[in-house]
C-alpha cells in the first residue's frame, strides 16, 4: 500500500505530462544537485561514494547522474522505500544509484537464461518506445510498443497473441494491462520502477527513473550490454554497436502533443 494518496492509474496524457516534469527537473538540477543538498546529505553521499568506488559501477557515476536515472518523483510508496536514498529540498525523492546498478546486473544475468524471442518488452510510454526498440533489435527480444492490446498474453483466441516466457515492462502503472495479463497466466515480470510505483505482480524490480528520455536510454543500453555479455555474444570489456544516443527517443513537437 502506498504512503501517499493519489498514486493510481492515470491516462497516458497525464503520465506523459509527469514524464515532462521529471525531464525538466533533471535538466534544471543535475549540475547543481550537490550544491543544493544539505550538508548532512552531502557528507552521507561522500561516505557512500567512498564505499562504492566508481569503477564498480557499470558506467561512471557522473554519467549515470547526468542521465538522471536517480531522479524519482514527489511521491513514494512503501514498496520503493528500500531503494530511496534521500529526498531533495524540492520534494523529489532520489534513488540509490548503486542499487540500480546492482539490479541491472542481476536482470542482465536473469534475462540471458531465456531464449531471446521468448522475452517480451512492453513500452506504453512514448519516451520508452525507441529504447525498447533498440534493446530488442540487439538482443532478439520481442517488442510490445505502444498501446497494449487486451488479450495479447491471456486470450488464446486472439490471432496476435504471443507466448513469452518472461516480460519486461517500463512502468507497472503505464503498462498495467501487460502486468495484469502476465500475472494471470504466470509469466514472470521484470519492471523498471520509480519512487511512485508499487510491486503488485512484479517479480524483479529495477529502481530507476522510468520517465526521462535519457534515463530510459541509459538503462536499456546497459541492460542490452549486460544481456549480450552474459550470453557471451559481447566481450566483458566491449560495448554494443549502438550507442546510448541511438537508444534515446527523438521526440518531435508533433509527437509530444500526440503523446
Amino acid at each position: 500500500m502506498s504512503e501517499d494518496e493519489g498514486i493510481e492509474n492515470q491516462p497516458v496524457e497525464d503520465q506523459e505530462e509527469e514524464a515532462e516534469e521529471v525531464e525538466a527537473s533533471i535538466e534544471e538540477t543535475t549540475e547543481t544537485e550537490t550544491v543544493t543538498a544539505e550538508p548532512e546529505a552531502e557528507a552521507e553521499e561522500e561516505t557512500k561514494e567512498a564505499q562504492a568506488p566508481e569503477e564498480t559501477l557499470l558506467l561512471p557515476r557522473d554519467t549515470l547522474l547526468s542521465a538522471g536515472i536517480h531522479i524519482g518523483t514527489r511521491m513514494k510508496t512503501l514498496d520503493m522505500e528500500p531503494f530511496i536514498y534521500r529526498v531533495r529540498p524540492d520534494g523529489l525523492f532520489v534513488l540509490d544509484v548503486k542499487k540500480t546498478d546492482d539490479r541491472i546486473r542481476a536482470t542482465g544475468k536473469f534475462l540471458s537464461r531465456y531464449e531471446p524471442a521468448r522475452i517480451a518488452v512492453a513500452a506504453t510510454r512514448l519516451y520508452a518506445h525507441e529504447p525498447v526498440k533498440k534493446f530488442c533489435q540487439l538482443t532478439g527480444a520481442t517488442p510490445l510498443i505502444g498501446r497494449f492490446i487486451p488479450g495479447q498474453l491471456s486470450n488464446p483466441q486472439y490471432s496476435s497473441r504471443i507466448d513469452p516466457e518472461i516480460i519486461l515492462v517500463c512502468d507497472p502503472r503505464a503498462d498495467a494491462q501487460a502486468v495484469k495479463e502476465a500475472s494471470k497466466v504466470g509469466i514472470p515480470i521484470v519492471a523498471l520502477c520509480s519512487t511512485d510505483n508499487e510491486f503488485a505482480g512484479v517479480d524483479l524490480v529495477i529502481p530507476t527513473n522510468n520517465k526521462g528520455r535519457r534515463a530510459l536510454a541509459v538503462v536499456f543500453w546497459l541492460l542490452a550490454r549486460q544481456v549480450l555479455r552474459e550470453r557471451g555474444e559481447l566481450g566483458p570489456d566491449k560495448d554494443p554497436p549502438a550507442t546510448i544516443e541511438d537508444f534515446e527517443a527523438k521526440v518531435t513537437r508533433e509527437d509530444d502533443e500526440e503523446g
